[in-house]
């Protein structure tokens, strides 16, 4: 009977070619290593010297407008929805997946001559479509506002009564952040 209920279940399990299965076999869990098109090495080998140089000299530093750069929102792609991968483009503000060359931000990049994007989760910025990392320390502010760091005496001081004020433009007195 063993063999009975063996047999049937191979039956079940072949497709219209004899032997074949009716389902596709399951993938093995691909891990973040396999599936990041982010880290592709170029072909080229390039001298560490010459690349350390050339990441710190972008030319469309003065492409970015820090105006319209907003992280309060979900850091999510605007095309493919996906959290996974995320950079910002630092000219128009919006949120794309990937560096590789098959992405959205490498794609936004060519159609819309936007160069340089920001890693939401490693805070590296980057030249695309050249692929370099770009390390420059005026870059820095744009860290902080995606990341701001309190120190324990910025935090005790948040409650005090001495706070400074602010105005509105019509000129009505707030507390910031309130």
């Amino acid at each position: 009977m063993a063999d009975a209920h063996k047999r049937k279940k191979d039956s079940d399990l072949s497709g219209p070619v004899r032997g074949s299965p009716v389902k596709r076999p399951r993938l093995e869990d691909i891990g973040p290593e396999d599936d990041d098109e982010d880290e592709q090495k170029p072909k080229v080998k390039v001298d560490p010297a010459q690349a350390a140089n050339r990441s710190k000299q972008c030319p469309y530093l003065d492409t970015i407008n820090r105006h319209l750069l907003d992280f309060d929102f979900e850091k999510l792609c605007s095309v493919s929805l996906t959290r996974i991968n995320v950079y910002a483009c630092l000219v128009c503000g919006k949120y794309f997946q990937g560096r590789g060359t098959n992405t959205h931000a490498y794609t936004h990049s060519v159609a819309e001559a936007h160069h340089v994007f920001l890693n939401l989760q490693t805070l590296k910025f980057y030249c695309l479509p050249d692929n370099y990392e770009i390390i420059d320390s005026s870059l820095d502010d744009i860290k902080y506002v995606l990341n701001p760091v309190f120190s324990q005496r910025d935090i005790r001081n948040l409650d005090k009564e001495d706070q400074k004020m602010s105005r509105t433009v019509d000129g009505t007195i707030y507390a910031p952040g309130i």
